[in-house]
C-alpha cells in the first residue's frame, strides 16, 4: 500500500480509517519514506487518561506499567480504551524519510510531538518510571510521526519536561485567546490544573479590568494557589459533579447573569451539565476535557432548555506551541510553578 501523509498505510484495523479512529495500527519502528522515526524518552499521558489509569490500578505504578504496555501492544499506540485519549511525547529524531516534507530536520534534534498519542505508532521496549504527580512516563522506545504530524523543537532555554507538560495542553490557552473578549465573564472549570492555570492566566489578561474570571476548584490548596497567583477574580469551591450547587453559586456571584464563556478542562466525566448550567443563553461552552460526552452535553442542554453554543476543544490552532511557551518567558511566576510541579 502506498504511503499516505495521514498515516492510513499503517492502519491494521479497521481498514479505511484514519490512525486516531483505528483500533490497531502498525508500530513497527522502521522509518517510511514520508515518516519521521523518533527515539522516545518521555510520554505525557493526557490528564483524563492518566486519571483513569491511576484509579483503575489503585495508584500502583507497577500495575500502571503493565496496563500501559498492554494497551500499546494491543493497539500499536497509547490510546486509553476508556477515555479514547492519548497525550504526547518527547524524543530525538532518529531518521527522516526521503519524501518527508521537512528535510531540514537533523538527526538527534530533540522534539515534542504536537499530535495525540492516540494516533501515533508507538513501540515500548521498557518503562523505567511513572511520575504520578506530573503524568509523565519515562521509557525506552520508538515512535513514528506521519508527514501530516506537527512537532516543536525543544527550545534550548527551557527544561524539556516543562516544555512537554506545557505543549501537551498548548491548544487550550491559544484557543482561549481567540475566544475571550474584553469585559466578558469567563468561568473556568478546573482552574488550578495544568490547562486551567494557563487558561485562567490568558483569560484574565484578555477580559481586562471590566471583565471577570471565575475559577472552580474542589480543594483548599487549589483555591489558595489561585489566590496567590491572582489569575482569577472569584473562586468557587465545589465538586464539578455537583451541577446544581455550582449553578446556584454562579447565580449568586454573577447576580444571575452567568458566564459569557465557560471553559471545561477537568479530567473527570459527568461535568457536562455543570458547564451548561453555568453559562448564559447564547453563551459559549468550550469543552477541552477529554472526558466529555457529546451525547450527555447535547441531550442535557435540551433537557434543561439551555440555548448555548457548545464547542469541542481543538488541540491545534496556528502557532499554539510558540504562544504557550512565550507565556512562560513573560511570566516568572508561571514558569517557576510549572518547573516545580512538572519538571
Amino acid at each position: 500500500m502506498a504511503e499516505s501523509r495521514f498515516g492510513t498505510h499503517r492502519v491494521i484495523e479497521p481498514k479505511g480509517s484514519l490512525p486516531q479512529a483505528a483500533f490497531c495500527i502498525d508500530a513497527t519502528p522502521v522509518c517510511g519514506d514520508t515518516e519521521i522515526l523518533i527515539d522516545v524518552d518521555l510520554l505525557n499521558i493526557d490528564s483524563a487518561s492518566f486519571h483513569q489509569l491511576k484509579e483503575a490500578c489503585d495508584h500502583d505504578v507497577e500495575k500502571m506499567k503493565i496496563m500501559i504496555k498492554d494497551i500499546v501492544k494491543a493497539q500499536g499506540k497509547m490510546q486509553n480504551p476508556v477515555t479514547k485519549s492519548g497525550g504526547m511525547l518527547i524524543g530525538s529524531v532518529k531518521q527522516v524519510g526521503k519524501l518527508h516534507h521537512d528535510q531540514s530536520l537533523i538527526k538527534g534534534t530533540k522534539i515534542a510531538t504536537l499530535v495525540s498519542l492516540s494516533l501515533t505508532p508507538l513501540h515500548i521496549e521498557e518503562i523505567h518510571d511513572i511520575n504520578l504527580s506530573n503524568e509523565q512516563v519515562r521509557i525506552t522506545g520508538s515512535a513514528i510521526l506521519f508527514d501530516s504530524g506537527i512537532y516543536a523543537v525543544i527550545p534550548e532555554d527551557m527544561d524539556g519536561k516543562l516544555v512537554l507538560a506545557a505543549l501537551d495542553v498548548c491548544g487550550a490557552p491559544a484557543q482561549v485567546k481567540k475566544l475571550v473578549k474584553k469585559g466578558q465573564t469567563v468561568f473556568i472549570i478546573g482552574a488550578a490544573g495544568k490547562s486551567g492555570l494557563l487558561c485562567s492566566y490568558v483569560a484574565k489578561e484578555m477580559v481586562g479590568d471590566e471583565g471577570r474570571v471565575i475559577g472552580l476548584v474542589n480543594e483548599e490548596a487549589q483555591a489558595q494557589l489561585l489566590k496567590e497567583l491572582g489569575y482569577v477574580d472569584d473562586i468557587i469551591m465545589e465538586n464539578a459533579l455537583n451541577s446544581v450547587s455550582v449553578y446556584e453559586k454562579m447565580v449568586e456571584i454573577t447576580d444571575g447573569k452567568l458566564a459569557d464563556l465557560t471553559i471545561n478542562v477537568v479530567n473527570i466525566a459527568q461535568t457536562e451539565m455543570t458547564s451548561i448550567l453555568a453559562t448564559k443563553d447564547d453563551g459559549i461552552v468550550y469543552f477541552f476535557s477529554m472526558a466529555t460526552s457529546f451525547t450527555k452535553a447535547a441531550l442535557g442542554a435540551e433537557g434543561v432548555g439551555k440555548d448555548v453554543n457548545m464547542m469541542i476543544g481543538n488541540g491545534y490552532t496556528k502557532h499554539h506551541a510558540e504562544f504557550t511557551l512565550d507565556l512562560f518567558r513573560k511570566n516568572k511566576k508561571l514558569y517557576e510553578l510549572f518547573m516545580k510541579k512538572y519538571a
